[in-house]
């Protein structure tokens, strides 16, 4: 055990010096993200994988598609979470001008690949309260194909802080309501600069039945509750609010 942690010490010096002539020859100037790194390299025995994890999005070495996707559908909440419009997409003139000859009008928009389906969907229009039409995504693979980081990467990259949960630890139905609220509903006040939080939730194919049914009350929460009459108002006090942050769940089996 002492010669392989000497072998693995003596490699990781090596990487660490190598990795430090690339970047002294590329950009000179240091950069706040670097930080983390740093911070990772000071620890004694830290493991490969969570010291040469991605921590921004151009490092992710997942389905580029998926990414895009994600981070699609988490910048729609940018209107109802920080309070920037939805950017229109300009229609190229191009296209419409010189349509191709072999198709006709009709069967232009029949057969759509993959892709353009898919940004039709996200590209859908706000609801009433300027939340997406979908509340949730749901990332669903392998273990070790890296959802998870997938997803942590994504929030920060989006400006959220990333709250993790896993849902096969709270096994009761009141634990995980509380848990989901305080994490879509309470402000992060840990650091200098308050993010809204991102929820993650891990292992989301063990949590129980009735897990699930809080977290579908949760999404299809409606804001007419508590307006026709007063009493119903209490009502919606202790059911609590819309929600308003982007959840993110991640299973292995769908």
């Amino acid at each position: 055990r002492r010669r392989v942690l000497e072998a693995s010490q003596q490699l990781t010096e090596i990487i660490n010096s190598c990795l430090e002539s690339d970047t002294s020859t590329e950009s000179p100037e240091p950069s706040r993200e670097a930080e983390p790194a740093d911070e990772e390299d000071s620890a004694p025995h830290c493991l490969w994988v969570d010291k040469f994890t991605p921590r921004r999005y151009m490092e992710l070495l997942s389905d580029d598609y998926t990414n895009r996707c994600l981070l699609k559908w988490l910048k729609l909440w940018d209107t109802v979470v920080f309070g920037k419009e939805k950017a229109v997409k300009k229609a190229k003139p191009s296209a419409e001008a010189y349509p191709p000859f072999s198709q006709p009008k009709e069967q232009q928009n029949k057969w759509k690949t993959k892709v353009q389906l898919t940004e039709e969907i996200l590209e859908a229009d706000l609801d009433q309260h300027k939340r997406p039409k979908y509340k949730v995504a749901l990332l669903c693979g392998p273990p070790g194909l890296g959802k998870t980081t997938l997803a942590h990467v994504i929030a920060r990259h989006a400006g959220y802080n990333a709250v993790e949960m896993n849902a096969s630890d709270d096994r009761s139905p009141e634990v995980f309501k509380t848990r989901i609220e305080a994490a879509t509903q309470m402000k992060s006040v840990l650091g200098a600069n308050e993010k809204p939080n991102c929820l993650i939730i891990d292992e989301i194919d063990g949590a129980p039945a009735a897990s699930i049914n809080v977290l579908l009350n949760i999404i299809h929460r409606k804001d007419a509750e508590g307006e026709a009459a007063a009493g119903t108002g209490r009502r919606r006090r202790r059911e609590g609010g819309l929600l308003l942050r982007p959840i993110i769940c991640i299973c292995n089996d769908q």
